[in-house]
């Protein structure tokens, strides 16, 4: 099997179950996103060492960079076809667990905090901001089609998940956070 079909060269794409939109579709838009966010998630990870220290992070991440993935089927997938692997409530709560593991160990938020810190931390940041724009890109296209309500909530909690890894991070390595300049 080749790489490459050829037949996107018209700005056409096919959507699962062959239906054919262009590649500015919003379709397209939601879960190019996504792929977008997975990509740099893996990013993030890659500058953490594969240890010890950082083995349960990375097992967590494998899950959701699956369920990720899983939410861009979902958006690819058109009105009416039939969902592969559908997102369910319990993994919008698998998210709210890890949240509250993190959470639980980290001082409390006083004010806003900048991105930064330890370049996988700023990817963290990266990262939840790109999940931002896939979340607003799967309500543009809910409120056209139906979408199932757990993908736009999974992407909602991954955002937070994202922010909360990223204070995590910067802790475990003792970066300094940084807050907005008071002037």
């Amino acid at each position: 099997m080749k790489i490459y079909t050829k037949s996107g060269d018209k700005g056409e794409t096919s959507l699962v179950a062959g239906v054919r939109v262009p590649k500015f579709a919003d379709r397209v838009e939601a879960y190019g996103t996504c792929d977008e966010a997975n990509s740099q998630i893996g990013l993030a990870l890659s500058l953490l060492p594969e240890s010890d220290e950082w083995k349960e992070l990375h097992d967590v991440f494998h899950i959701i960079q699956t369920k990720l993935f899983h939410v861009g089927a979902e958006l690819a997938t058109p009105e009416g076809k039939k969902v592969g692997w559908p997102i369910a409530e319990e993994d919008v709560t698998f998210l709210e667990e890890q949240i509250d593991t993190l959470d639980a160990d980290l001082p409390p938020l006083t004010n806003f905090i900048l991105p930064g810190g330890h370049p996988a931390a700023a990817a963290f940041h990266v990262s939840r901001t790109i999940v931002r724009r896939a979340e607003r890109k799967a309500v543009h296209v809910a409120q056209q089609e139906q979408v199932n309500k757990a993908v736009v909530k999974y992407l909602n909690r991954l955002s937070d998940y994202l922010f909360v890894v990223a204070r995590h991070v910067n802790k475990q390595v003792g970066a300094q956070e940084k807050t907005l300049h008071e002037s």
